[in-house]
């Protein structure tokens, strides 16, 4: 078993960033992929982005490329992600989810872990 906690989120104006992190415990996640997804009130769940087990590979949604990046530190059980040219269209709940396997997915279903979000408001 994983527990997964986000942290980080925040009030932030457009334009202004912010950095997520999600530490977990329990099973080790080392050897997992790990995403974000966000979901706005009255929106289905979406993903944002995902890293491979090592680091190596990391996929983004296109609405985030270029403004977002997720990072690991297996050492640290924790991943992170870097937003930076935030818009008021990022607001919503992150959470952060974990797989079983190591390889990337990005439907909701295919994690197997889940934490409890963390709130993103970007004003305009």
């Amino acid at each position: 078993q994983v527990q997964l906690v986000e942290s980080g989120g925040g009030l932030v104006q457009a334009g202004g960033s912010l950095r997520l992190s999600c530490a977990a415990s329990g099973r080790t996640f080392s050897t997992s992929a790990v995403a974000w997804f966000r979901q706005a009130p009255g929106k289905e769940r979406e993903f944002v982005t995902a890293i491979s087990w090592t680091g190596g590979n990391t996929y983004y949604t296109n609405s985030v490329k270029g403004r977002f990046t997720m990072s690991r530190d297996n050492a640290k059980n924790t991943v992170y992600l870097q937003m930076n040219s935030l818009k008021p269209e990022d607001t919503a709940v992150y959470y952060c989810a974990a797989r079983r396997t190591a390889t990337i997915r990005t439907m909701p279903g295919d994690y197997d872990y889940w934490g409890q979000g963390t709130q993103v408001t970007v004003s305009s």
